[in-house]
């Protein structure tokens, strides 16, 4: 089979199964792994589909969602520095809201020892973290824990950010944008998520550049709602302007 017939038939399967794999392909076609990542190369440049860890996706698929190992190897540099960034946002005392995601997560991997914070999450990889410093006064919020982000979703966990009022909240999201705004493909996501910006005095976004301009199925706010977006160098000058022409300050790194 010459390369172009193996495209197009990458292309049929990531379009009937919303996804394919690097070394599922590569056992269906009777090729190596490198065969297939350079395949995945060409349809990406030809944007047909978008590449992500260990395989693809079609372009413009607005539903996906990456599980959370695959979201943590994604950008990682990016999402190190914001994090890091973000550490100037914390109260020296007072509470915070951590929200699910890999960005927050690694915050909550770099807050200080000194740290002597109230801190709520519903994310149990952010917990996980959290659960040994010393600091650090921590509540879980529960309810049902969705597998793909580890995140507590649905009545308990509404309930819990419905009673609180924290200082400042760190927030995650799948997509961003002046027109779509804040979006992530779970409507139970977008629950607690639009709970938490409720809950909170103060709203930070954190989120890497190539979240700029996804729009996916749950929107649960505008940029309006965000205080300050720490994001990375790559964001259009042109979005940045039109971002803070909205109101919310933007801090790249």
């Amino acid at each position: 089979m010459y390369a172009p017939e193996r495209q197009q038939q990458i292309l049929r399967l990531a379009r009937e199964g919303g996804r394919v794999d690097v070394l599922s392909l590569a056992e269906e076609f009777q090729v190596t792994a490198e065969t297939v990542r350079r395949d995945l190369k060409a349809l990406d440049r030809a944007g047909l589909v978008r590449r992500v860890h260990g395989g693809a996706i079609p372009a413009g698929r607005l539903d996906f969602e990456p599980d959370l190992a695959e979201r943590e190897s994604t950008a990682a540099d990016e999402k190190d520095r914001i994090a890091l960034a973000a550490l100037a946002e914390l109260p020296r005392t007072g509470s915070v809201i951590l929200d699910a995601g890999s960005t927050v997560a690694r915050l909550a991997d770099q807050l200080p020892l000194e740290s002597e914070l109230t801190v709520v999450t519903h994310a149990l990889p952010v917990a996980a973290r959290l659960a040994d410093h010393p600091g650090i006064d921590l509540h879980l919020v529960g309810g049902r824990v969705r597998h793909r982000t580890r995140a507590a979703v649905d009545a308990w966990a509404l309930r819990a950010y419905g009673e609180i009022r924290a200082d400042v909240v760190f927030l995650g999201t799948n997509g961003f944008s002046p027109d779509g705004g804040l979006t992530t493909p779970d409507l139970a996501e977008a629950a607690v998520k639009r709970a938490q910006v409720a809950a909170a005095r103060r709203v930070v976004l954190l989120a890497d550049s190539a979240k700029h301009g996804q729009e996916h199925f749950a929107r649960f706010g505008g940029l309006a709602d965000v205080d300050l977006l720490i994001t990375d160098t790559e964001l259009p000058p042109a979005s940045r302007a039109a971002i803070e022409a909205a109101g919310t300050e933007v801090r790249s790194v």
